[in-house]
């Protein structure tokens, strides 16, 4: 006579069951994952496109209307830049307390660290008291992207994070409608309504020193130097130290 197959005990046909329900979770946890992730990334792609056409019509309206000014003999006013970069080029040694205390409230603890500035009466009394300790100027939209992408990191938790994957910008900053790297940029560089919000997510960049160096520290750029307020020229100096 045939013998009998052994009978599977009970705990283990249980084990098989909960194995089974746990593997069919983590199947539909994939796919719903998977279609979300194709949704997210549909929405980005949207944006940066949208972005892009902003920033495009905004360099053909300046170029018009300079071109205009030309034609009928005048001067065309540039617009007032919104954000300011600022660069801290001297080191700590001689630092009196309230410039200390003011390079801290902008978190320039560190010589070539740079961090952007909402253009206020606030901040542009706070820039004039620590002028002979940073270099600051209005950045362009390339001088705002290069730094984001290549010298950007988190703050998580007061910890230092390098934004590796856009999930950690939509975790942090989603509930005020900054999913990507580009929003993030757009904000920065537009001072949008959350411009507070996305700066603060930015840990302070931590630039390299100058490319062929920095001479004259200690005198002003309008008088051949490098402290103080160098307009556009700021983004000359960030492609120096990126």
């Amino acid at each position: 006579p045939n013998a009998m197959a052994p009978k599977v005990p009970e705990h283990v046909l249980k084990k098989r069951k909960a194995q089974q329900e746990i593997a069919e979770e983590k199947t539909k946890a994939i796919a719903k994952a998977k279609s979300e992730s194709k949704v997210f990334r549909k929405r980005i792609y949207d944006k940066a496109k949208k972005y892009q056409t902003e920033y495009k019509q905004a360099d053909e309206k300046l170029v018009r209307m300079r071109r205009e000014a030309k034609k009928h003999g005048n001067f065309y006013m540039e617009p007032e830049p919104k954000v300011v970069l600022v660069v801290r080029i001297r080191g700590i040694n001689a630092v009196e307390p309230k410039t200390k205390k003011i390079l801290q409230l902008m978190r320039l603890r560190q010589i070539n660290n740079a961090v952007f500035l909402k253009v206020n009466s606030a901040s542009i009394n706070m820039l004039r008291y620590v002028a002979p300790y940073v270099t600051f100027g209005s950045p362009n939209l390339k001088t705002v992207r290069e730094l984001v992408y290549k010298r950007g990191f988190a703050s998580v938790n007061k910890q230092r994070m390098p934004i590796t994957d856009n999930q950690i910008i939509a975790d942090n900053l989603g509930k005020y409608g900054i999913e990507c790297t580009e929003d993030l940029i757009h904000e920065i560089f537009t001072a949008g309504k959350n411009f507070k919000e996305a700066n603060k997510f930015m840990w302070p960049f931590k630039l390299s020193c100058a490319k062929g160096g920095m001479p004259k520290k200690r005198i002003s750029y309008i008088t051949g130097g490098q402290f103080g307020d160098r307009e556009q020229a700021i983004n000359t100096l960030v492609r120096k130290m990126n």
